[in-house]
């Protein structure tokens, strides 16, 4: 009995192995394509198309701030043209001019900024106030420290 289910197991596991291909190298189901050996070149061309709108002044620059409200000191996250940890004096603020590619203008480039802990009026540790400004228009806020969620926005 063992052998028969092993060899039924095995002759299967031939045939969706088999089934798989149509003899191209492409994915004969499903979607997306499959390896036809050429691998390097279709990754390069959607990046040679955006590199070609780019070159063409496609790229769009927002000014980005991020800021950190309070007094004393605390431990932030953020990230902005990369993610960065830090422990910094309250207030804190940090702004960069960002260069968006074609894509990052149609879906976005998320920045986002995760305040420390500050003590409250009531003694009791509370998230950091938090803001991100695009262009001189704030975007997104932790309603003063009142959220426990970060401060994040998709910048485009």
């Amino acid at each position: 009995m063992r052998k028969t289910v092993a060899a039924t197991a095995l002759a299967l596991a031939a045939v969706l192995l088999t089934g798989c291909g149509d003899g191209t190298g492409k994915h004969s189901g499903g979607k997306g394509g499959g390896d036809t050996g050429k691998g390097t070149e279709q990754a390069a061309k959607p990046d040679a198309g955006a590199g070609a709108g780019d070159a063409a002044g496609g790229r769009a620059k927002r000014e980005v701030t991020l800021e950190v409200l309070g007094t004393g000191t605390a431990q932030i996250a953020y990230t902005l043209d990369g993610s960065e940890f830090e422990q910094v004096t309250l207030p804190w603020k940090k702004t960069a001019t960002i260069e968006l590619t074609g894509a990052e203008q149609r879906v976005g480039r998320l920045v986002s900024v995760v305040p420390g802990s500050v003590q409250g009026s009531d003694g009791l540790l509370r998230a950091a106030a938090c803001a991100i400004t695009v262009d001189g228009r704030k975007v997104a806020d932790n309603e003063e420290g009142e959220s426990a969620k970060p401060c994040q926005s998709r910048v485009k």
